[in-house]
């Protein structure tokens, strides 16, 4: 840890699982942060998640960088005196249990400011925190369908809509969330006082999507009502997803998706540009060797539009006569944003991620050699650094709880009682 790094000192405790508040622990934890996470006697859900390699799983290790774990049962008679001892030397509480779960166990933010007004408690939910939908549980998945982003991804098995890859809200919801405890850090240093940080997967999800969360009332407003009111037709007569679908409203020009802002096919792959400007189109047409009547100023409207449908499939044809290196070289060297299309695993030896630092290459002591992403920005040369690895599951219990200040007898107490979990001190 480094003076240089913006949360050097400052004691994070963690009641997290899944993504959201451990990959939003683990920001902080790269920015120099001490992280203590409480998890259940089994580990939290991601070690449970997928293969294991002793306490670990690959879901783990990709988001739990920097933390120290405690195994804690908080429905145990001395969880409450552990929690205190704890919250006493902690700046920032993070949770995401289920709804209503962190009030019982008094780890909301109106249960913790009388006693600690300088704390900062930052929460997950899936909904929000108002509102009829409130109290229910969800996940990534069940939060991209409510939002419409599984269906703006498009993504289709057998005709039904998926949520496919990674679950994008989760992870731009542990940004914001980090985002949000940085910025209370912040106002406590005028202040004096701390905070409550609010945000959900729901917020995250349609910030994902923002160019379609906009209504203008004069352009957009009869449109919106004419397709709601197809939409319910079409479902009450039991037309087909893949066909509603079709009929969703885009933020994009159906030319500027058709021609100079998609994915071509090529010889043996496929490629991405993105041409949104004028001076980039007249750059790939210079590429391409063709003209497009629609930059003509001087020409009709129908004119200027007359022959998309056969430019379209000259762009397509000629991609597809030659391999992505060739059209990938001559793109780039024209100045015009392009790009093969890649599949993840080709980026973790990938030479540009390379010379940006952007994996950590380590070794496990259960899973052996790995890689996994680094930290998520710079600030200087060691504002962030990658955090350590966790230590064996169950193997720092001795040691967070004297941090927190309990005697060594108490400390023996506590994991005889089964209040928490600790490995044989031989074994330590």
């Amino acid at each position: 840890m480094s003076d240089e790094q913006p949360f050097s000192g400052i004691t994070v405790l963690e009641f997290g699982q899944f993504v959201a508040v451990p990959y939003g622990a683990q920001l902080l934890a790269d920015g120099g942060a001490h992280v203590i996470k409480v998890e259940p006697h089994e580990g939290e859900a991601a070690r449970n998640t997928g293969y294991r390699w002793g306490d670990v799983t690959r879901h783990f290790l990709s988001r739990n960088r920097g933390t120290h774990s405690l195994p804690l049962s908080l429905r145990h008679d001395q969880a409450p005196a552990i929690l205190d001892a704890l919250l006493a030397r902690t700046d920032v509480v993070l949770t995401n249990l289920r709804p209503g779960l962190a009030a019982q166990f008094g780890l909301d933010y109106d249960s913790l400011s009388e006693r600690y007004p300088r704390i900062i408690v930052g929460n997950v939910s899936a909904f929000g925190e108002e509102g009829p939908d409130a109290g229910l549980p969800g996940m990534d998945q069940v939060v991209q369908a409510f939002s419409g982003l599984m269906a703006m991804n498009g993504g289709m098995r057998d005709g039904r809509p998926i949520a496919e890859g990674s679950p994008i809200s989760d992870f731009m919801c542990a940004a914001l969330l980090a985002y949000g405890v940085a910025s209370a850090l912040y106002r406590r240093e005028r202040t004096g006082r701390g905070g409550r940080v609010d945000t959900s997967l729901l917020m995250s999800a349609m910030i994902l999507q923002s160019n379609l969360m906009i209504r203008v009332d004069d352009g957009d407003a009869e449109n919106h009502a004419d397709y709601l009111e197809w939409l319910a037709e079409a479902r009450a007569a039991g037309m087909p997803y893949t066909e509603q679908a079709a009929r969703m409203p885009s933020s994009r020009p159906a030319r500027l998706v058709g021609l100079y802002y998609r994915t071509f096919n090529t010889k043996d792959s496929a490629i991405a540009i993105a041409c949104p400007s004028a001076g980039l189109r007249k750059r790939l047409l210079g590429v391409l060797g063709l003209e497009d009547p629609s930059l003509d100023p001087n020409l009709s409207e129908e004119q200027r539009h007359a022959h998309d449908g056969g430019l379209q499939e000259q762009f397509e044809a000629l991609f597809a006569s030659e391999t992505t290196d060739h059209w990938e070289g001559l793109l780039r060297e024209a100045g015009i944003p392009a790009s093969r299309v890649r599949f993840p695993t080709e980026l973790i030896d990938n030479e540009q991620a390379a010379a940006n630092d952007l994996f950590v290459h380590a070794d496990h002591p259960e899973a052996g050699p790995f890689s996994v992403l680094g930290r998520a920005l710079k600030l200087d040369e060691e504002g962030f650094a990658p955090a350590p690895f966790p230590a064996p599951f169950r193997s720092e219990t001795r040691d967070i709880l004297a941090w927190a200040g309990l005697s060594q007898e108490a400390v023996e107490d506590a994991i005889a009682s089964g209040a928490v979990a600790a490995t044989p001190p031989d074994s330590d």
